[in-house]
C-alpha cells in the first residue's frame, strides 16, 4: 500500500509541476508536455531528494557541484529545439540523465557527453531502467566543442557559457539548432542559434535565465588599458 500511495503522490506532483511551473512558462508544445508527463523525473533525481524535491521549482544538487535544471527551464529547452522524430541530437553535460531521456524520447538518436565518468555510468543504468536504447554516452571535456562538421540536427548545452564561442556551430547540419545559455551573473540569456547555410548562422534571444557555467568554459576576454 505504501508503494501505491507513493506512486500516486509522484503522479500528483508531476501533474502540478507541469500545470503550475512548466505551462505558465509558455511551454505549450504537446509533444514536449507528453514526454515530461511520461518520463519519471523521480527516477533521475538523487535518492536523498527524490521524495522531497523531485518536482520542485529549483536546481537540484548533484555530485561534483553540478545541478539538475529547473523543470520549467528543461521544458523551454526542449520546446525551443523543436525536435523531430528523425533528429540526431548532441547533449553537452549529461548530469542526472533526465534531460537525456527526454531528448531521446523526442528524437531518433542522442549523443550525450559529460566530463564525469560516474554521471555516465549512473545514466546508463537509469536509461536502461526506462528501456531507452537510442543514446550513446561519452566521457570527455566538450567545453570548447565536439566533433566534426555536419553531424547533428540539434545541440543542447546544459551549462552556461560566460562567452559565446563557435565551437558547436559547425557540428550542426544545415537547419540544425543550438540551444545555449550565454553570459555571467546577474544576467544570462538563452540563445537559439540555427545554421542557415554553410557559413551562415541565425541567432535569436529566447529568454533570460541563470544557470551555473559549463566546466572549463572560457571566460570572456578582459580589456586592459
Amino acid at each position: 500500500m505504501m508503494g501505491t500511495a507513493t506512486a500516486v503522490d509522484f503522479e500528483r506532483a508531476r501533474y502540478n509541476m507541469i500545470e503550475q511551473q512548466i505551462r505558465p512558462w509558455d511551454v505549450l508544445d504537446q509533444r514536449v508536455l507528453d514526454v515530461i508527463a511520461t518520463t519519471p523525473r523521480e527516477a533521475f533525481v538523487p535518492d536523498k531528494y527524490r521524495s522531497t524535491l523531485a518536482f520542485s521549482d529549483i536546481c537540484i544538487p548533484l555530485e561534483h557541484d553540478q545541478y539538475m535544471m529547473q523543470p520549467r527551464l528543461e521544458g523551454r529547452l526542449l520546446q525551443t529545439l523543436d525536435l523531430r522524430p528523425t533528429d540526431k541530437v548532441l547533449e553537452i553535460g549529461t548530469g542526472s540523465g533526465y534531460l537525456t531521456a527526454c531528448l531521446a524520447r523526442l528524437a531518433a538518436h542522442v549523443v550525450s557527453v559529460d566530463i564525469f565518468a560516474d554521471f555516465k555510468y549512473a545514466t546508463e543504468r537509469k536509461l536502461a531502467g526506462q528501456n531507452i536504447t537510442n543514446v550513446d554516452l561519452k566521457v570527455d571535456d566538450a567545453a570548447t566543442g565536439w566533433g566534426a562538421e555536419n553531424q547533428f540536427d540539434a545541440i543542447a548545452v546544459t551549462g552556461s557559457l560566460p562567452a559565446l564561442h563557435q565551437g558547436f556551430h559547425r557540428s550542426l547540419n544545415i537547419g540544425g539548432r543550438l540551444f545555449v545559455i550565454v553570459g555571467q551573473p546577474p544576467m544570462m540569456e538563452a540563445l537559439l542559434i540555427t545554421r542557415v547555410g554553410p557559413e551562415q548562422w541565425a541567432q535569436e534571444s529566447v529568454f533570460d535565465t541563470m544557470i551555473p557555467p559549463l566546466i572549463n568554459a572560457a571566460a570572456p576576454s578582459v580589456f586592459r588599458f
